[in-house]
C-alpha cells in the first residue's frame, strides 16, 4: 500500500460508492476496481462487500481503513514537521473561516499573507461558525475564525467585537418598528436568541409579521429596498447609506458579537500559522 491507496480508502470511505468514488478519484469505474481487487491479493483479506445500494467494508476492511488513516495521518504530520525546518515559510495552512469574516475581511487578509508568503498552500475553508467549530474539534484545522462563545482549551484570542445593529431606511425613519416588517436571517442559536430577547425587550417579538433569509447579504439588500428592519452586525454595513442604531438590552448592556481566533495548541507553533494569526491581528 502507498499513499495513493490512501486516498482511494478515504475517498471509498466518504461516498461508499464506486460510481462517485471513481469520479473523485479521476479514475474509471473499471481502473478502480482492480486496484481494489490488487489491495484485496496484496492484503490476503476482502476489504469490502458491493451491492446495489453501494459498498460496505468488512471487519478486515475497516481494520484497514483504520491503519491507513493513521498512516496517512503520520506522513502528513512528518512533511509539515519537515517543512518547518526549512528557511522559507512554506508547508500548508489548514484554516476554517466563518462565512461573514470570510465575505467582509478574509479576502484582503489572504491576499496580503499570499504575497508574502507565496510557498504556502493554502486550505481554506468557509461556514458556518457552528460546523466550523467541530472541524476543529475533531483536528481538521488547524486555525479558525469564528463568530460567538464556544468552549476551547487550545489557543484563543479575541480578533474583534462590533455592536449589533437596528437597521432601516431613511423612510421609516420616524415609524413605529411595530408598523412594519421584521426580516431575519440565519444565525447560530445563541446569536438567534439575544435577537429574540431585544425584539422582546423592545415590543416587537414578532405579531406584525417577519420573514427569515438564509445569510445577511440577502437581508441587507432587502432592508435597502425598503422592505422592512432588520437587526444587523456592524461587520456588515460598511457600505449601508440607511438609518444605523447600535443595540442595547433593557439592562443596559451593550448588543454586541464577539469575533476570536482559535488555534491547536500544536500547530500554534508552524510558521505558517503564527503568521497567519499575526495577519488576522493587523486587519482587525
Amino acid at each position: 500500500m502507498d499513499e495513493k491507496d490512501f486516498e482511494l480508502l478515504r475517498i471509498l470511505d466518504e461516498t461508499r460508492n464506486i460510481t462517485h468514488a471513481a469520479d473523485k478519484l479521476y479514475m474509471t469505474q473499471s481502473a478502480l476496481s482492480k486496484r481494489i481487487k490488487a489491495l484485496e491479493r496484496e492484503l490476503g483479506v476482502e476489504i469490502m462487500l458491493r451491492s446495489r445500494q453501494g459498498i460496505r467494508f468488512t471487519p478486515a476492511g475497516e481494520k484497514v481503513l483504520a491503519h491507513s488513516k493513521a498512516a496517512a495521518h503520520e506522513m502528513e504530520q512528518l512533511r509539515r514537521g519537515l517543512d518547518s525546518m526549512q528557511g522559507e515559510v512554506c508547508g500548508t495552512l489548514r484554516a476554517g473561516i466563518s462565512i461573514n469574516y470570510a465575505l467582509y475581511r478574509l479576502p484582503e487578509v489572504l491576499a496580503s499573507y499570499h504575497k508574502k508568503y507565496p510557498m504556502v498552500r493554502m486550505d481554506i475553508a468557509t461556514g458556518h461558525s457552528r460546523h466550523l467549530y467541530q472541524q476543529m474539534l475533531e483536528g481538521n484545522m488547524d486555525i479558525a475564525v469564528l463568530r460567538g462563545e464556544y468552549p476551547w482549551d487550545g489557543t484563543q484570542f479575541l480578533l474583534s467585537q462590533e455592536s449589533i445593529c437596528l437597521i432601516h431606511s431613511r423612510e421609516y425613519k420616524d415609524v413605529p418598528l411595530s408598523d412594519y416588517l421584521y426580516i431575519d436571517h440565519r444565525s447560530d442559536s445563541a446569536l438567534a436568541s439575544l435577537m429574540a430577547r431585544w425584539r422582546f425587550e423592545n415590543g416587537v417579538s414578532g405579531d406584525t409579521g417577519s420573514f427569515v433569509v438564509d445569510n445577511i447579504t440577502a437581508c441587507l439588500e432587502m432592508v435597502k429596498r425598503g422592505l422592512g428592519w432588520a437587526l444587523m452586525p456592524e461587520i456588515a454595513l460598511d457600505d449601508f447609506d440607511g438609518c444605523v442604531y447600535p443595540c442595547t438590552f433593557e439592562n443596559g448592556e451593550p448588543f454586541v458579537r464577539r469575533t476570536y481566533i482559535f488555534c491547536q495548541r500544536d500547530a500554534a507553533e508552524l510558521p505558517q500559522v503564527q503568521l497567519f494569526m499575526n495577519a488576522l491581528k493587523k486587519n482587525r
